[in-house]
């Protein structure tokens, strides 16, 4: 695109922001109505993620952020006013409000400019006409970020996040009991059969029996909750020729952990990890620090399965996004695009142990340099994410039901319980 052109867009760009302000709506056609789409936003041009684009004047910023990345937060605000001398301020509010403030704050203009989401609140977030998309830096955002975090950062084909940090679990392992990480859950089971002994709590591997922990037993036998990339219920895969393969062979992992799910907590697993009897933890990067004083571990992505299958687990994605009720939608942008930086990925890594989703910072030295981040790092590229649409709260329980009556009965019927699985969950979802 040549000069002209930019400033043309620019123009247009601040004088629908101007027209949208005066009117006292957000920076679309009209006001966003509690659960239908939001209005559709003049298409940004394309390579307009340009170096020059400029806030708009007197634009002023505040932003929302969790107490334990306050301080992150704070010098990437004073970063970016230093670079394009906007003032930002910084409020603290947890993570898991920060949703439910922005739907009820963010028509009144009283919610904050960019704030961060967990993927899974997004279509919500949408529906009711909260987010503006990231479009001016779409094109750099996909092609930056670890695909899984684009994914999860998008509602219904349109990219409406700026990727800041992604999460998955992968297997703990004590360095001392198994100097070498296993890659195959044959390795797994061959270990068990040398190590375990049950009545002096001795196992080599434990994983909690909810369905975060349990889905690589689905999906990377070509399983699935539900179909279109978990967005579609009418099309529920938890009885497919995949699931059943997955399932049936997660009964056969009864004879290598002999315990009824019931009793594999996870305080229980931490605990016996902790003190040197437990070999594997399936776990995540929430659990590090639990570990960090009582044992020589290390992180590796999950064992391969039986048929050399990579294992895929669930994974969480946070982002930042744009309130579409911002004064500043051009000044909200480049924040949001700044603080999603590779650069300050890697601040946010160093200072709070957030995992990238910037490939080039997955790819840095640092990263590599960290072999427990780097496992999580690699994990997570083998993942996907947990689905993100409310119909998903219909399917939580009948699974769990499902895999722990399978467990505990290794007898049991894999085809008929699953049927029977997904005629429950059908018959929740008809009923509301």
């Amino acid at each position: 695109m040549n000069a002209v052109s930019l400033m043309v867009v620019l123009c247009m760009l601040l004088v629908m922001t101007a027209t949208a302000c005066s009117s006292g709506s957000p920076d679309t056609a009209s006001s966003p109505k509690s659960g239908s789409n939001p209005p559709a936003e003049t298409s940004a041009p394309e390579n307009t993620a340009d170096p020059e684009m400029e806030p708009e004047q007197g634009a002023k910023l505040m932003v929302w952020e969790a107490k334990e990345q306050l301080d992150y937060m704070k010098e990437v605000a004073a970063d970016f006013e230093k670079k394009y001398g906007v003032p930002v301020t910084v409020e603290e509010l947890a993570g898991g409000d920060q949703g439910g403030r922005l739907a009820t704050d963010g028509p009144s203009k009283l919610a904050a400019d960019v704030l961060t989401l967990p993927h899974d609140q997004i279509s919500q977030a949408v529906k009711a006409g909260l987010l503006l998309p990231n479009d001016v830096f779409e094109e750099e955002t996909k092609a930056s970020m670890v695909e899984t975090a684009v994914q999860a950062s998008s509602y219904d084909g349109v990219l409406y996040g700026y990727p800041k940090s992604v999460e998955t679990y992968a297997l703990f392992y004590n360095k001392d009991l198994i100097p070498e990480a296993p890659k195959t859950w044959d390795d797994i089971i061959a270990f068990a059969n040398t190590y375990n002994k049950p009545k002096e709590n001795k196992f080599a591997v434990m994983w909690e029996f909810v369905g975060y922990y349990t889905y690589p037993f689905i999906g990377s036998f070509g399983g699935y909750i539900f179909g279109d990339g978990n967005s579609n219920p009418q099309d529920i895969g938890l009885n497919n020729e995949g699931t059943i393969k997955g399932f049936t062979f997660l009964q056969s992992l009864k004879k290598i952990l002999p315990l009824n799910a019931g009793d594999i907590t996870f305080d229980v697993k931490t605990q016996l990890f902790q003190e040197g009897k437990l070999a594997m933890n399936i776990d995540g990067p929430w659990s590090t620090a639990s570990f960090k004083d009582h044992v020589n571990f290390g992180v590796v992505p999950l064992p391969k399965g039986p048929g050399g299958e990579e294992m895929i687990s669930f994974s969480g994605v946070k982002s930042y996004y744009v309130n579409s009720y911002t004064a500043y939608p051009v000044a909200a942008r480049l924040f949001a695009h700044f603080a999603s930086s590779k650069e300050n990925q890697l601040k946010n890594y160093k200072m709070t142990g957030a995992i990238p989703a910037s490939i080039e910072a997955g790819e840095s030295q640092e990263i590599k340099n960290d072999p427990i981040t780097l496992g999580f790092f690699e994990q997570f590229q083998h993942s996907v994410p947990m689905p993100a649409i409310s119909e998903v709260n219909a399917v939580w329980e009948p699974l769990k039901a499902a895999f722990v009556s399978l467990w505990n009965d290794p007898g049991l019927d894999v085809k008929q319980t699953m049927d029977q699985t997904v005629k429950t969950i059908r018959s929740d979802l008809e009923s509301k």
